[in-house]
């Protein structure tokens, strides 16, 4: 369906940019991640980027989802649209609290930058509300975009996506008077931004050597090209063709190659998210002939582009190996700090390592750095203020953007299971079942990029995908749909609890044909009720009655069917209904705040009131729920 033009920069022209520049970040997304060689080769750059952008997808949709949510016309129910103000600051917050990477920490900073001015320098309305920016507003907002994220990176370089941004701000600039309208000023930065990325080899000697443009720029490119598409309608040309450089620019052409970047916390006071390894995050780096399976580009008759690596004698500057002449790991989270405490955060993070990049404010920030000491980059966090959604990479000595040729491609398993998991300790158990798992962190459920890139780690001809909430379904199917245009076969089993999910891992045996054992788990998962206890946030309206805030809930099958004042007690009536109609095996998965006591009780109560069921205890860590309770 052709894309209806936007006039002006309001909401609904956010809302429409944020998703086609998901939709082509999507598309060049293996592209990007394939010409990832600076600051370090390990090919998430284009990865990094949809992630960002997914989650300020998300954030404007759920302020679009909560103004329609008003009766129209009802006395104090607001607008029906929210302002340009309130759809760009969630964009821009979405951005900065899902920033993954050094690309897309910068992008969420360009996404802020332009927040800023789009926000304040619209046209308004008599009540004050904005209403929409003009040619100019966008003007200024790219201008401010670049010298913000400039700003935000401790020693900035050219030849990057900071270059490509700062061209694009140039030539909106030079767009025209103040009568140009969005469409020019959108497509005159495109412009500028596309020439600027043909040069970015000339201006960085890495890029030069692996024969690609920036990554970053790349996909800033793409996002503006989404842009023009916002007020035009027409998408743009292309900027870079298949082996990594611009139509026209020295270097491209069929000779041109595309090339392809465990700490813990110190304090009390914050808790690490996740440790990542990147193993294979690009096909290893492979002779000529070689490695055309793992790394042949779609649309490319199957010609096999392969990763250009850089020559074992290459001077200091050449691609960062992560471990030998980089730091080994990268560390980013979130940070509720005041300026003055940034700011000493970032002279510590920058005498600790390299590629420090802090973007946010107003008390928010998301900091990302390379360091040889995680340790020492959280605890300057806890010195700061409050980190946390605290993320540690390793860049592992025998991950493939580290070994060169020395390494070849991993072979894909026959089949996995990948599984989403509520807590650290459940995502142990998980993997100690041989599942590949996504943390879901209370309140911030994974998107679909996310699940998607766990499919690719697990690296498998076929994988059972198990959501373990009802609330990530769709999320789950979106994922499966994508990673099946890559050849890999997905089934999709709708669990609805971690408990489920568990039964459905306990009968998977990868010996079996895959549609028998997508059944017998999907046999398992069904059979399993599942139940959680957890804490009133506010007051609220159930199928149980009214709770109130600090009030305990047991949900049964995703209800509350119990309001109660202790853990323990409202525990043992939602198992005793549980069982009412039978069982054989009770899961008990305890989340970190639970009473220490409530195992033992309702090991006891089963034990004591019904004869011949079992009963199994783990411990979910920090999962949400106090509780979490399956019968089988």
């Amino acid at each position: 369906m052709a894309q209806v033009p936007q006039t002006f920069f309001d909401a609904l022209a956010v809302r429409t940019w944020c998703g086609l520049a998901l939709e082509t970040l999507g598309r060049a997304r293996e592209e990007i991640d394939a010409i990832n060689v600076y600051p370090v080769a390990d090919g998430d750059t284009g990865t990094n980027l949809y992630l960002t952008l997914e989650s300020a997808v998300a954030a404007v949709e759920a302020v679009f989802v909560g103004h329609a949510a008003g009766s129209p016309g009802a006395e104090g129910s607001g607008p029906k649209e929210p302002t340009l103000a309130d759809a760009a600051r969630a964009m821009a917050h979405g951005a900065l609290i899902g920033a993954r990477g050094n690309s897309g920490t910068i992008l969420a900073q360009l996404l802020r930058g332009m927040a800023q001015v789009l926000a304040d320098g619209a046209s308004v309305q008599a009540d004050g509300t904005s209403v929409h920016a003009d040619g100019q507003g966008l003007r200024l907002a790219l201008r401010h975009a670049a010298d913000s994220a400039r700003q935000a990176v401790a020693h900035p370089v050219e030849g990057t996506v900071l270059t490509v941004a700062a061209a694009a701000a140039d030539a909106a600039d030079a767009a025209g008077g103040a009568e140009s309208d969005c469409g020019n000023v959108a497509r005159a930065a495109y412009e500028g931004a596309r020439e600027a990325l043909a040069a970015t080899p000339d201006q960085l000697p890495v890029l030069e050597r692996a024969g690609v443009v920036d990554a970053g720029g790349r996909g800033l490119v793409a996002v503006l090209g989404a842009l023009v598409e916002t007020f035009t309608g027409e998408r743009p040309r292309g900027p870079v063709t298949s082996a990594g450089r611009v139509p026209g620019a020295r270097g491209s052409g069929p000779g041109a190659g595309p090339g392809t970047g465990a700490g813990e916390s110190a304090g009390a006071h914050a808790r690490v998210e996740s440790v990542e390894s990147l193993a294979e995050p690009v096909p290893a780096c492979t002779g000529p002939g070689e490695g055309s399976d793992s790394a042949s580009v779609p649309g490319q008759g199957g010609a096999g582009l392969v990763p250009a690596c850089a020559d074992p004698g290459d001077s200091a500057d050449s691609v960062t190996a992560p471990g030998q002449d980089g730091p080994a790991f990268e560390v980013i989270y979130l940070l509720e700090a005041e300026d003055d405490a940034v700011a000493r955060l970032r002279e510590r993070l920058d005498v600790l390592g390299d590629s420090l990049v802090v973007v946010g404010g107003d008390g928010l920030w998301n900091v990302h750095v390379h360091v040889d000491d995680a340790g020492a980059a959280v605890e300057a966090g806890i010195e700061a203020g409050r980190p946390y959604r605290i993320r540690i990479t390793h860049f592992g000595v025998g991950d493939v953007h580290t070994t060169g040729a020395e390494r070849p491609p991993r072979e894909r398993a026959q089949r996995a299971v990948v599984a989403v998991v509520p807590g650290e300790g459940l995502a142990g158990l998980y993997t100690e079942a041989g599942a590949t798992t996504v943390l879901a962190r209370p309140g911030e459920p994974p998107a679909s990029g996310e699940l998607v890139q766990a499919v690719r780690r697990a690296h498998a001809h076929e994988v059972v995908l198990l959501p373990n909430d009802a609330d990530l379904r769709h999320t789950a199917a979106a994922a499966a749909e994508q990673v099946r245009t890559e050849g890999v076969r997905v089934a999709l089993i709708p669990t609805r609890s971690a408990v489920q999910g568990i039964a459905a891992l306990a009968v998977h045996e990868p010996e079996r044909r895959f549609d028998e054992d997508v059944v017998s788990m999907t046999s398992a998962a069904g059979a399993t009720r599942y139940a959680e206890v957890t804490v009133a946030e506010r007051q609220s309206w159930t199928m149980a009655g009214i709770c109130q805030a600090g009030d305990v809930l047991g949900l049964i099958d995703g209800d509350v069917a119990v309001i109660g004042s202790d853990v323990t007690a409202t525990a043992e009536t939602v198992l005793d209904r549980m069982l009412a109609a039978g069982g054989e095996m009770v899961t008990l998965v305890l989340g970190d705040e639970a009473p220490d006591t409530i195992a033992e009780h309702l090991e006891g109560r089963v034990r004591e009131g019904y004869l011949a069921v079992d009963t199994v205890v783990y411990r979910g860590g920090r999962q949400g729920s106090l509780l979490l309770i399956g019968v089988e």
